[in-house]
């Protein structure tokens, strides 16, 4: 919508202007089991800086009612247009707004979002509003540096709850008023408004006490692990505190599992929202625990640096992510009695591969992205921002040392407490506590995009004694389209050494840590040394580079990647293979042969679990045709001979058992899958739950052998939303030109699915065994897709762009057609990049099958 678009120049003319003190705002939501408007009323008071100047509030309702500036009532018809109404004549110093409109719910998971849970047929309320959408709730100044105090006052239906920043009070005749936030920022504030379930508890320590609730659906209560999520919040409460040196700054903590969240969680403050699907309903491996724990760190990390201390405008988003993401996982590896001290190898392994995939795109862009409106962050949660940041503040931990990084942390938070700040404020409070100039740093670093390869050279004499070793790096061009040089950087790394030891692991027997800088770095290997089995570049992962084996390393990990005694170090292998293969340097059928030797002996389950992912879509993608069937069957007859050798009742099990039920494909196979699901053949210790039931009713739905009536009577096994969503991704996989029409019609033709049966659609749609099926829809795509952007909220938009673009059409024609759509369709630079992205992974597998198909069978 025209307007809807808030700039980088807008925000800042606003912020010179207005200093805002509070809001006071009073919602209906009485009628909220029947659904529709609602009443919203703002009060907003603020300062300007000149008199008789002019400037804008933000509010996307479907009608205004009044409109009062200082007591004058305005014409709602003159300044309400788009998302925005226009404030005239401001007075210098103190100015009063009160807005009065209908605000919607929505069933996209943006704003008000609103979800009637099948199970009791109650309706769920919860407000998300990063990044602009404070704004379809009530009239706010939408920018995080335009902070103030907030008052809700709410009605709710009667025996509902209501929960936000601030402590819940007792409410009266069904009215909750709350106590005013401190100082924050339009986009953490919340509200959770429903008949949720809670436990409740507090964080004790030195005479603190900090109120911890814990919330959910009643649907969900009896698999709440309460005591399992307070012990990890106590964790990172004890953690925090003491690593950032400042108390907790709100006055509690509340942690809402809450349906259709659109993200992992977000961090409002005192009151985070979590994915429901962190509350586990079937038995699950230890690493969705892991992963559950650091998305509970990272925002709790989020209080302090993003609530407490806020980034003045977006292109700092990437600081706020990767510094919540960087502590999240330091806690985790450091804490005392972590359960997950092993989880660096869960970030080498999963969050830098996706940071190296991200930035191989033709959107790749500096960590500090350059933000000239709101449309640019919206699509700029991404690798980046997340994981790239991340992996660069691990490698400036080390740089500076880690405890000159925390004191520089703690001065900025005493420094900027409930303030506003830019990066060169968190570098100028670490350049005093470490004596080191970061200007250098910063402009390699954060202001340069692209991924450096790091390579060993190493020469020996004839009794295989080290003459020479010297760190190549390499700085390779940028995507096409890509902004930006290439860019040689420094790195702090260290060089692992490893030997095979009598009983044939691989352990390390040397460590050096260095610097590399340019094109060639020489390392201090002592003359004369026996050349290590492996040499192992950026060991221990303290820097964000690509790296690449020797000839001789290679040859050794091939034979015995497996047998690294710790997890890191594999995992670095892992990852490098990954990423030679997704580059072409190693045929698909290779890297199979490569994991089929090697994963029996991995320990580390989420590694286990990446590695299925990425052998499923090497074969699905990257292996040349004519293979691929060879390749497939080949992987599958190995997860059912590793499901049935692993021990019964392990993660191991069950992650086979999943990727199994991913993949089955030949008769003897899918009836395995039948039998296992009716009951009538068992597999020693697996328990065929919930939610592995539903995983093997998706594949034999996608093979066909099972019809609408047989999907719908397992939907009366679970009626409940999350077997709601199932059902509707199996319809939608069923290999029919019906089944097919359907769930295209339902997404495509109508916006009428909220977001999780959205997403549920097109997940079952997109079935890689169904490539001839879904040919016909490439036209169609491209047809409709720019329409579907400008029709709809970006969250909604973007599920159909991303989800339904023809990634399984992997040939000229498909490129050739994104090209000629980009040339006329004149889409936004929103919807552009996301299409560029789409069309470099179809340029990545082609180039990778030519790759499969010369290598020899």
């Amino acid at each position: 919508m025209p307007g809807t678009n808030l700039t980088r120049e807008e925000a800042q003319e606003r912020a010179r202007l207005l200093t805002v003190d509070a809001y006071e705002i009073d919602l209906d939501l009485s009628g909220a089991q029947d659904g529709g408007t609602y009443r919203s009323v703002t009060t907003v008071r603020f300062d300007s800086a000149e008199a008789g100047a002019e400037t804008f509030i933000d509010l996307i309702a479907p009608a205004v009612h009044e409109v009062e500036l200082n007591g004058k009532a305005l014409d709602v018809a003159a300044v309400f247009r788009d998302s925005r109404i226009a404030l005239p004549h401001l007075v210098a110093g103190s100015n009063e707004l009160k807005v009065v409109a209908d605000c919607s719910y929505t069933n996209t998971g943006e704003g008000l979002h609103r979800f009637v849970d099948p199970v009791d047929q109650q309706a769920y309320l919860y407000t998300q509003f990063e990044v602009p959408d404070a704004r379809r709730v009530f009239a706010s100044f939408e920018q995080p540096d335009l902070k103030a105090t907030f008052r809700f006052t709410v009605k709710a239906p009667s025996g509902w709850t209501v929960i936000s920043n601030s402590p819940t009070p007792e409410p009266s005749d069904d009215v909750w008023s709350f106590e005013p936030t401190p100082r924050i920022s339009t986009y953490i504030t919340a509200l959770i408004v429903g008949p949720y379930h809670s436990v409740h508890s507090s964080y004790e320590k030195d005479g603190q006490s900090v109120p911890l609730g814990i919330y959910c659906r009643p649907s969900l209560a009896e698999y709440l692990d309460a005591d399992a999520i307070f012990d990890v919040t106590r964790q990172g409460f004890d953690w925090f505190q003491e690593k950032f040196d400042y108390a907790y700054p709100f006055a509690k903590y509340d942690q809402l599992f809450v349906p259709e969240f659109n993200a992992g969680a977000m961090e409002n403050a005192g009151a985070v929202t979590i994915r429901d699907q962190y509350v586990f309903r079937s038995k699950v491996t230890d690493a969705a625990y892991e992963t559950r724990a650091e998305t509970i760190l990272h925002e709790l990390a989020h209080m302090w640096f993003g609530d407490l201390v806020t980034m003045q405008w977006w292109n700092d988003l990437w600081l706020n992510e990767s510094f919540a993401t960087y502590t999240s996982i330091a806690c985790l590896a450091y804490a005392d009695g972590s359960r997950w001290p092993h989880s660096w190898t869960t970030f080498a392994n999963s969050m830098k591969t996706w940071a190296y995939r991200q930035d191989q795109l033709p959107s790749t862009h500096p960590i500090m992205a350059d933000i000239r409106d709101l449309d640019d962050v919206l699509v700029n949660f991404d690798g980046i921002t997340y994981a790239k940041g991340a992996s660069v503040l691990k490698q400036l931990v080390a740089y500076v040392g880690m405890d000159e990084f925390f004191k520089g942390v703690q001065a900025y938070f005493k420094a900027h407490a409930f303030g506003n700040t830019q990066l060169s404020d968190l570098l100028g409070a670490l350049e005093e506590t470490s004596g080191r100039d970061l200007k250098t740093w910063s402009k390699a670093w954060l202001e340069t995009a692209g991924i450096n390869i790091l390579r060993p050279e190493i020469e020996t004499d004839g009794d295989g004694r080290v003459t020479s070793f010297t760190v190549l790096q390499e700085a390779p061009a940028l995507p096409a389209g890509a902004k930006g040089e290439p860019t040689l950087r420094p790195h702090r790394i260290a060089i692992g050494c490893y030997d095979l030891d009598a009983s044939g692991k691989l352990v390390r027997t040397d460590r050096i840590e260095l610097d590399v800088d340019g094109e060639r770095t020489t390392v201090p290997f002592p003359a004369g040394t026996a050349r290590p089995a492996v040499v192992l570049l950026n060991d221990d992962d303290l820097s964000y580079a690509k790296v690449r084996l020797d000839e001789e390393s290679l040859r050794v990990v091939t034979e015995h990647l497996g047998d690294f005694t710790e997890s890191l170090p594999r995992a670095l292998c892992w990852a490098s293979a990954w990423d030679m293969t997704r580059d072409g340097e190693l045929a698909t059928r290779d890297y199979l042969s490569l994991v089929l030797s090697g994963i029996g002996k991995e320990s580390d389950i989420g590694v286990v679990q990446s590695l299925h992912r990425q052998v499923k879509m090497a074969l699905e993608l990257y292996a040349a045709p004519q293979w691929r069937e060879a390749g497939l069957t080949q992987w599958t007859e190995a997860t059912l001979a590793h499901l049935r050798a692993a021990e019964p009742g392990s993660d191991h099990q069950l992650a086979w058992a999943r990727a199994f039920a991913a993949t089955a494909r030949n008769p003897h196979q899918l009836d395995l899958l039948q039998s296992l699901l009716d009951g009538t053949q068992v597999v020693e210790g697996l328990a065929v739950d919930t939610e592995l039931r539903w995983a093997f009713v998706q594949r034999l739905a996608a093979t066909g052998l099972l019809d609408d009536d047989e999907i719908a009577a397992e939907y009366e096994r679970d009626r409940t939303a999350a077997g709601e969503r199932h059902a509707a991704s199996a319809r939608a996989a069923r290999p029919s030109e019906e089944a097919k029409a359907a769930a295209w019609a339902s997404v495509v033709e109508s916006d009428k699915l909220p977001n999780s049966l959205q997403e549920a659609v097109i997940d079952g749609f997109v079935q890689t065994d169904q490539r001839e099926l879904l040919a016909p829809y490439t036209e169609k795509f491209f047809a409709s897709v720019k329409d579907v952007w400008d029709s709809r909220s970006h969250e909604m938009a973007q599920q159909v762009a991303v989800g339904l673009y023809p990634a399984l059409q992997v040939s000229q024609e498909t490129l050739d057609a994104t090209d000629a759509w980009l040339a006329a369709a004149e889409p936004s630079a929103g919807l552009r990049r996301l299409m560029s992205e789409s069309r470099s992974g179809v340029e990545r597998a082609l180039r990778a099958r030519a790759a499969d198909a010369a290598a020899t069978a």
